[in-house]
């Protein structure tokens, strides 16, 4: 197999926090993979772990709604990402409310969107949910500045979801 981290290395992708709600179940997590994939018709895909319980609520889900972070939301960051649903109720002390379709919207994200899943794509460890947005906020007018991947791994997280 192909090294790949010359090239990954070089990468500072935005980070986001990608809900989910299904059945009553709500499940969050932190993602590094991410991207709009088209422009007409608009489309975006998330990549989430087959680890995490984000991905099993994911699974039953209609819609997901990815978030935005400012670099100053560690918070945020570690709940997301170094918390596991399996013990840890993300939802009970932070703001949100329901989007379309009942999926989470956490109150204190500068952006957002609210995606219809119109596929699921195998990607290894990784499913891609393939997102046609229905709604969209962006409080910040434009200008916040985001949490990247190197910002995260400053933040030294540990994942949440147990390794495997």
């Amino acid at each position: 197999m192909t090294d790949f981290d010359p090239f990954t290395d070089l990468l500072n992708p935005p980070m986001y926090v990608v809900t989910a709600e299904a059945a009553g179940e709500r499940a969050g997590c932190l993602v590094g993979f991410g991207s709009q994939c088209s422009i007409r018709p608009a489309r975006f895909v998330v990549w989430l772990s087959r680890a995490n319980r984000t991905f099993r609520v994911a699974e039953r889900a209609e819609r997901l709604t990815v978030h935005l972070l400012r670099r100053d939301q560690d918070r945020l960051a570690r709940l997301f990402g170094g918390e596991t649903g399996d013990r840890t109720d993300k939802f009970a002390d932070v703001p949100w409310h329901s989007g379309p379709g009942g999926s989470p919207v956490l109150d204190e994200a500068p952006a957002w969107f609210v995606g219809r899943v119109e596929s699921r794509i195998d990607g290894g460890d990784h499913v891609g949910f393939l997102l046609a947005p229905e709604a969209v906020e962006n409080g910040e007018g434009g200008h916040a500045t985001l949490l990247s991947l190197k910002d995260a791994l400053d933040i030294d997280i540990t994942p949440g979801h147990p390794a495997n």
